[in-house]
């Protein structure tokens, strides 16, 4: 009676859990027919795993469908309410289980990152002799929050966001399923709103689908008789406005173009907002942050060479790290290269040389800069004469580098602005103090 009521009575995120495998959206590189764990799950011969992915990507949905599947007995405990003695009584009763009737038991830890190192030390002989089999689910990198020893045991599965289109058919399925779903409410999405839904919530499926339970939860009938989910409702519900903003059309390209001149031209406030507006949209924050490396080497260079090592440890981050994080991890270089001294020097020097190149494609190396070392290139001379640049005041030492032709060219023009002003000088005094 508790448990009917339960099913009837709980969140519809948890009543649309799938019992199958085949009921999983998403996820096909670790669940699709013939993947190893699929096979696993289907032969109940699975070994300890430890399922790690962002919230709502299914890590308890893959538990639950084991649960149902395997002959094991299955126990759930969550990391951040269990301790020691939880663990105590579910590994005496694995023991007798194993012992006394050959019956494996499946330890199911939720957000496994939560336990101690000690906690997790305790597990571990367990683990290794088959007394229990692990399913530990965890939002956190498994590599540095769980225990290396339970790593080495274990199949590491990252489970992904799942997609918009993964989203949208289970929010159609929640719409119109009348047994575990709301189709007995006769409502109806708009397209428009599942596709808003699907796309603000990140991969995040119990986002969406608590957004329309709310939904249908709290608006009124319509004079046809029928509850419908708009736009409007969906915006409401999820706290989060619509920003006009096509990721394949002209909203897509302005925005970023917006946000790449306002940091080439020193407006920190403009490219935080344009950065704020390509996020809100759902913008791929890898996208963002590649187009921000480009504009730290093509507009600062180096008039403030961190700029680029700012941008660049900046893309490493949001890769490994992801929203809603990663949003402060972007700003702080936006505003970082929007505020840097501007160069485009290196951009010019380098389209200069590509001309001088396309211009004297079969120009010669000067002699005394070729390779002396291969075969018997020094016999043709090749090498001779080269002046070793660290034998000489300054490491410097004039000496013919471009070919004979290029003589005298010069492609990079080396600003006052930022650091180049620095470089300039350090150019200037070391050819003024050259010896010949």
């Amino acid at each position: 009676m508790k448990e009917n009521k339960l099913k009837t009575e709980a969140p519809l995120a948890a009543r649309l859990r799938p019992e199958t495998l085949d009921e999983i959206v998403g996820q096909e590189h670790i669940v699709g027919k013939d993947t190893l764990l699929y096979r696993a799950i289907r032969a109940d011969k699975l070994s300890s795993i430890i399922l790690y992915g962002p919230p709502g990507t299914g890590k308890t949905t893959i538990a639950k469908v084991i649960a149902k599947t395997t002959k094991a007995d299955f126990v759930q405990l969550n990391a951040t309410i269990a301790g020691k003695k939880d663990m105590e009584e579910v590994v005496k009763k694995a023991g007798e289980n194993l012992g006394m009737y050959g019956k494996k038991t499946i330890l199911f830890i939720d957000e496994i990152h939560r336990f101690n190192k000690g906690q997790q030390d305790y597990l571990l002989p367990f683990v290794e002799d088959g007394t229990v089999i692990l399913i530990g689910a965890t939002t956190e990198n498994p590599y540095f929050e769980v225990n290396g020893a339970l790593i080495s045991r274990s199949r590491i599965f990252e489970l992904r966001p799942l997609t918009p289109a993964d989203i949208k058919k289970l929010i159609i399925r929640a719409v119109t399923d009348r047994e575990k779903g709301l189709g007995a409410y006769d409502a109806v999405i708009d397209d428009e709103a599942a596709d808003f839904l699907a796309d603000i919530c990140d991969g995040d499926a119990r986002a969406a689908l608590n957004a329309v339970e709310l939904g249908v939860m709290t608006t009124e009938r319509g004079e046809d008789g029928k509850i419908r989910i708009t736009t409007e409702v969906a915006q409401q519900c999820i706290q989060k406005r619509v920003v006009k903003y096509d990721k394949d059309g002209d909203n897509h390209y302005d925005t970023i173009s917006a946000f790449i001149k306002s940091m080439r031209g020193s407006d920190p406030d403009a490219a935080v907002f344009y950065l704020a507006k390509m996020l809100n949209a759902g913008e791929d924050i890898k996208f963002i942050a590649r187009r921000m490396v480009i504009c730290a080497s093509e507009d600062v260079g180096n008039a403030d060479p961190q700029a680029l090592q700012v941008a660049v440890s900046a893309f490493l981050a949001v890769e490994r790290i992801g929203m809603p994080e990663s949003q402060i991890i972007l700003s702080q270089a936006a505003a970082y290269i929007a505020t840097a001294p501007k160069s485009n020097s290196a951009v010019e020097a380098i389209f200069e040389a590509n001309r001088a190149v396309q211009e004297t494609p079969n120009i010669t190396i000067p002699t005394h800069l070729q390779d002396a070392h291969y075969k018997s290139a020094a016999k043709l001379g090749h090498g001779a004469g080269y002046k070793y640049s660290h034998d000489y005041k300054n490491n410097y030492v004039n000496q013919q580098y471009l070919p004979y032709e290029l003589s005298g060219r010069e492609f990079y023009h080396i600003s006052d602005n930022g650091y180049e002003k620095k470089i300039k000088e350090h150019m200037k005094r070391i050819k003024a103090e050259a010896e010949e």
